[in-house]
This record gives structure tokens, C-alpha cells and sequence, in this order.
């Protein structure tokens, strides 16, 4: 929720509606200062802390009556602060296969995604080691809005993480959690078990049992 909070704070900001007008259009510092009823420099003065923020590039020239100007436009790390609406998405997907498809065939489907999501994920981790095999999890789960980590127990390896990149959907259908456990066990390539924890806002948790 204080992200929530933050992003829309950031968005009202001026440096937020220079993000705005450039997700729609590359544009020029002149023409950033009308749309926003700012003098040059001081749109070039936010321009300068958004690129060093690594969220504004320049992008080009367009040519000028007496000199070129640079255009900007965003990275692609700019993109990660407009809000999606996959979990609403994968929600509404969930709902409708559950109305047409039984639990088991339900599990299939999703341990199917997880393997896809894991061929696609990078090279074969089939001739590396255990530690290198679960830090490609790792990244995995990184990529789609993960933050877990590797714990090690006596008798036990466990993947875990004080949230989860799926929480929006697993609060609805913790079944995806499914998905989850056999991505996870296709990079590293021993028997994996779910143990999340849905009691609230789901957390992650997967075991392998040494």
C-alpha cells in the first residue's frame, strides 16, 4: 500500500508529468516546458535527476529554426512505475478456467506454465550445480517480481521470501502457487514442496528435502 501511495505522489509530481507526457511521446525541452508552464531550465534541471535516476533518456535531434534539439524519451525501466492490470487479468483467467475445467485438469495447466516459464527462462542448469541451479531460480523468480532467498537447514534447503510476486492472484487462487513450485523444480532439478504461507499476505516457501 505505501507504494501505492508513493507512485501516485510521484506521478502529481512535476518530474511525474514530465514521465507522463514522454510514456506518450518522445519530446523536446521546449516542448516539456509548454505542456507544463515551466521555463527551460527548470524542465531541463528534472530532466537531468530523472536520466541520472535512469528513467529519461535523450533519443534523438529534431532539427530547430537556429539550432537542433535534443529529444527525450523513457527507458525501459520507466515502465515498471505505471501500474498493470495482469493480476486483475490473471484473476478473471483463473475464475474462467475454474468455471470450465476440473481441480485436476486446473493443476495441470498450471504446472504446464510453470514449465514454460522455466524452458524459457535462460540456458539448461541441467550440468550445473545445486547452488548454481537455485540461484537461477532465484533470478527467476527475480524477473517476475520476486525477492526470494536461499536458506539452508540441516535437513532441508528452502526457498523463501517475505512476499510474493503472485499475491494478488494467490490471495483468490492459491492454487498458482502450483505454478511456482514446479518452475521452481524444473531449474533446479530435484523434488521441490510447496509450503507457502497464505495466511494473510501470502509469503513464499519452498522446500528440498537433502
Amino acid at each position: 500500500m505505501e507504494t501505492l501511495k508513493m507512485d501516485r505522489r510521484f506521478f502529481e509530481s512535476t518530474r511525474g508529468r514530465i514521465v507522463t507526457i514522454l510514456r506518450g511521446s518522445t519530446c523536446t525541452v521546449e516542448q516539456l516546458a509548454a505542456q507544463l508552464e515551466l521555463t527551460d531550465n527548470a524542465v531541463r534541471a528534472h530532466l537531468l535527476t530523472l536520466e541520472r535516476d535512469g528513467l529519461v533518456r535523450q533519443s534523438g535531434v529534431r532539427r530547430g529554426l537556429r539550432k537542433p534539439h535534443f529529444t527525450y524519451s523513457l527507458t525501459p525501466e520507466a515502465e515498471g512505475l505505471f501500474p498493470k492490470a495482469y493480476d486483475a487479468l490473471l484473476n478473471q483467467l483463473i475464475a474462467v478456467l475454474k468455471n470450465r475445467l476440473s481441480p485436476v485438469q486446473i493443476e495441470e495447466v498450471l504446472r504446464e506454465v510453470g514449465r514454460h516459464v522455466a524452458s524459457d527462462a535462460g540456458p539448461e542448469t541441467g550440468e550445473a550445480d545445486l547452488e548454481s541451479r537455485l540461484q537461477s531460480a532465484l533470478k527467476v523468480l527475480e524477473a517476475i517480481g520476486g525477492a526470494a532467498v536461499v536458506e539452508e537447514h540441516e535437513d532441508k534447503i528452502v526457498i523463501c521470501s517475505s512476499g510474493c510476486p503472485l499475491a494478488a492472484v494467490v490471495a483468490v487462487h492459491p492454487e498458482v502457487c502450483q505454478l511456482a513450485e514446479t518452475l521452481i523444480r524444473e531449474i533446479v532439478k530435484v523434488p521441490v514442496t510447496e509450503h507457502c504461507d497464505r495466511a494473510g499476505a501470502p509469503k513464499c516457501r519452498f522446500e528440498i528435502n537433502l
